[in-house]
């Protein structure tokens, strides 16, 4: 991990001590216009390191983006990867890296240690500060024709060096960093209580939220603030290598449906849904404690009294940070249908992340998780 402002101008060096000599830097048209794949082809290039630029890449990206992006690797001859950009850059990077060295297709992967054969090595530069993806050994791929969203898993797939530079969220709009941020807080909230946590993990968790927690509203009121905006890029980044080892849990598992059949923007869609969860949780007294230690640390001793008052707090501070950046905090004010809560409860329960929650669901308790929300 390489992590401060102006650390992309290193990317070449990174590149060239990780045996890339020719890359594939997988962006967006976005991060084009924002100029920073410019800046990551001069550190590329100042090192003799040769770049082709696929910048295709689209928000939850699927399997044909990864298709897309195999072939533009294939025809260019490289030796690595760059991922420049969200999550989803990283994730089609990471695709593409699985399939490009080890055949077949994206859903062959899906799971855990599929790969048979060396991987190249991938570079991953955020430009968000939410995901963790950076830090992951997951790729997130839809299948275009289900729209199963797949976790596609393996410890080659792993980058090799993720480099934080806080300068390149500098560009990031007031809604991305907003629905970055909360699920980087999402992210550390679910990762602190799930049944597979370690202690590991628990130390990473921590640390995301003592960074997130604090400094989410202060990147809103303070956008150029960059160290306010380098302490979300680490703590997202502590929040991704806590979900290596303890996976995420039911919030997850209800924004997924939320984000496919309504196309609420992800970090919104966990944001609203997390307060309901943490509170459903708060009942199983390893999460309770787990809140309770983590309230107390971030939001104020009064409010860690007890596991529902650390709950009840925990959720407020959430839903106060989605009403400062403007987003709706309830179903209803999405204007989505409450006839709909059925289905989506439906959705939730075929969820992968669901089965590491600290309680378990039944449909029912999806049920009343969307009820609470709307």
């Amino acid at each position: 991990m390489v992590h401060g402002p102006g650390t992309l101008d290193r990317l070449g060096n990174l590149a060239r001590e990780n045996g890339i000599t020719r890359a594939l830097l997988v962006t967006d048209a976005g991060i084009v216009a924002a100029g920073h794949v410019e800046r990551a082809r001069q550190a590329l290039e100042s090192a003799s390191v040769e770049v082709v630029v696929w910048d295709q890449v689209v928000e939850n990206p699927d399997t044909r983006c990864v298709d897309a992006c195999v072939l533009a690797a294939r025809g260019a001859g490289i030796d690595g990867f760059i991922g420049l950009g969200g999550g989803s850059s990283i994730d089609t990077a990471r695709g593409a890296n699985f399939v490009l060295t080890n055949g077949g297709r994206m859903q062959d992967y899906w799971g855990i240690g599929k790969a048979t054969r060396p991987m190249l090595p991938l570079i991953a530069v955020p430009t968000t500060s939410g995901t963790g993806s950076e830090c992951q050994s997951f790729a997130l791929i839809a299948d275009a024709e289900t729209h199963q969203k797949m976790a596609c898993g393996d410890p080659m797939a792993a980058a090799r060096v993720a480099l934080l530079d806080p300068t390149l969220t500098l560009s990031q709009p007031r809604l991305v960093t907003a629905c970055t941020g909360i699920d980087a807080i999402a992210h550390g909230l679910e990762t602190a209580v799930t049944r597979q946590r370690t202690a590991i993990s628990q130390f990473f968790s921590r640390e995301s939220l003592r960074l997130t927690l604090t400094h989410l509203s202060q990147v809103l009121d303070q956008p150029d603030n960059l160290a306010a905006r380098g302490a979300m890029q680490l703590g997202a980044a502590y929040a991704g290598m806590a979900i290596e080892a303890s996976m995420l849990g039911a919030a997850h598992s209800c924004a997924n449906p939320l984000t496919a059949r309504f196309h609420v923007v992800h970090g919104h869609a966990v944001g609203l849904m997390l307060p309901h969860v943490i509170r459903f949780n708060a009942s199983v007294p390893e999460a309770g404690e787990g809140y309770r230690e983590i309230a107390a640390a971030a939001v104020g001793s009064d409010a860690a009294r007890s596991a529902e008052e650390a709950a009840d707090a925990l959720g407020r501070r959430v839903q106060d940070l989605l009403r400062q950046a403007g987003l709706a905090s309830t179903l209803r004010k999405l204007d989505i249908p409450e006839a709909s809560l059925p289905e989506l409860a439906e959705g939730a329960l075929k969820q992968w992340t669901a089965q590491f929650n600290p309680r378990e669901l039944s449909l029912s308790d999806f049920a009343s998780l969307y009820a609470a929300a709307y």
